[in-house]
């Protein structure tokens, strides 16, 4: 099973998105308890109240200020227009509650919609009593067409994809890099780092929200043969692979005895902090052929992921950008917050209570974390990965034209 948490994460980004649709659904309800529904002859109160345009308002949420257009009504008693009770009161609201807000969180994770507003509702001051039945129906409705929008304005450069063991179960869990450095978990799919289709549905899932892709992806990932089965098969040659040169070395080490494993852990960084990819290239080459006195199979794991480590390096990306793309320390942060998380949780009645506290846990983390390292000339990276996978179709284009 796959539960994608991008449109959640946004949910909880925009949370004065959710604000303007509920104070939408509260002014425009008291608008029509008084001068009735738009184009409907019949108006209560015998038709002392007339809808009169918009005027400019503000509601403070927290340290922000909503800009809200504020509808007007015409008291034709009194020959003057009248303020809406509910507006003075949003005017004056207090700060939102760490309770309020855990308990939008958890509406939010669990796709609860009636939850959530009667959250909000208490931040507005409104009891669920004094709640219709029609105006939850309607912010229902308006919060699930807003959980539709796409992945289309988020410009993703680089995803990042890596396990976490959660109460004995492993969970994949994807993140991506916005062109402006942000960091958003997209989804999570419970299944083994080997198993390539449960992680294929889950880009898939991506794909068809409209994350674009056709122009490259860096895809920063360990060294696990099913997550990248399932990113080969779901981007093509449109994914540029980058190994994690962590993991990388301690496949290595494994295989070094105690005594010798600071030497060879040294020449390794030294190998891979080289500036140039021939530099590199050439540093491990040299370290292979040490290897291959002390441990063969050690050997082997270098020379099986050596160009895959160094992806960076012969784009020419390394030295602006190697801090945070060439591992997967970026995600391995994130998990390690979600085991901090949910370490509170000692027993999980089913898989779908497991995934409810994962999506709570990602919504509350993801707030909190920094953009990545030199995300201000991200633009490089993407400008170079497009030329990447021009240069790749361009190759296999003279390929399929000469037969081979």
């Amino acid at each position: 099973q796959e539960q994608s948490v991008d449109i959640k994460i946004s949910l909880l980004q925009n949370h004065l998105s959710i604000c303007q649709i509920m104070i939408n659904e509260l002014l425009e309800e008291e608008v029509t308890e008084k001068a009735g529904a738009r184009y409907k002859r019949e108006k209560p109160h015998d038709g002392r109240y007339s809808r009169w345009g918009f005027n400019p308002g503000s509601v403070r949420i927290g340290d922000q200020k909503l800009k809200v257009d504020v509808p007007r009504i015409y008291d034709n008693e009194q020959d003057k227009n009248t303020m809406l009770d509910r507006y003075e009161d949003l005017k004056q609201l207090p700060e939102p509650t760490e309770q309020l807000i855990n308990g939008v969180l958890l509406g939010l994770s669990m796709r609860d919609y009636s939850k959530v507003i009667d959250h909000l509702g208490e931040g507005f001051g409104m009891s669920k009593s004094s709640i219709s039945r029609s105006f939850i129906d309607r912010t229902e409705e308006k919060l699930k067409e807003f959980e539709s929008r796409s992945l289309e304005s988020l410009q993703i450069i680089a995803l990042f994809i890596d396990g976490k063991y959660l109460s004995k179960e492993q969970i994949i869990i994807c993140m991506g890099v916005t062109l402006q450095g942000e960091k958003i978990p997209l989804g999570f799919v419970q299944t083994t780092t080997e198993n390539s289709v449960p992680i294929k549905d889950m880009l898939t899932n991506l794909k068809e929200r409209g994350l674009a892709w056709e122009e490259g992806l860096l895809c920063v990932i360990d060294g696990s043969k099913g997550i990248r089965k399932a990113i080969e098969d779901s981007f093509g040659n449109k994914a540029i692979i980058q190994r994690c040169q962590w993991h990388k070395q301690e496949n290595i080490l494994k295989y070094i005895p105690e005594k010798e494993q600071d030497a060879v852990k040294r020449k390794y960084q030294q190998s891979v902090n080289k500036e140039s990819y021939k530099e590199a290239r050439e540093s491990l080459k040299d370290l292979k052929r040490d290897l291959e006195v002390i441990n063969l199979s050690a050997a082997r794991s270098l020379e099986e992921g050596l160009e895959d480590i160094l992806t960076l390096h012969r784009l020419g990306l390394n030295v602006d950008f190697s801090k945070s793309f060439a591992t997967t320390n970026c995600i391995e942060n994130l998990n390690s917050q979600i085991g901090k998380y949910l370490n509170k949780v000692k027993y999980w009645k089913n898989s779908k209570e497991r995934y409810r506290w994962i999506a709570a846990a990602l919504l509350e983390i993801e707030l909190k974390m920094r953009k990545v390292n030199n995300f201000r000339i991200l633009n490089q990276m993407q400008k170079t990965i497009k030329e990447e996978i021009k240069k790749r179709t361009s190759q296999e284009g003279i390929s399929t034209r000469n037969g081979t």
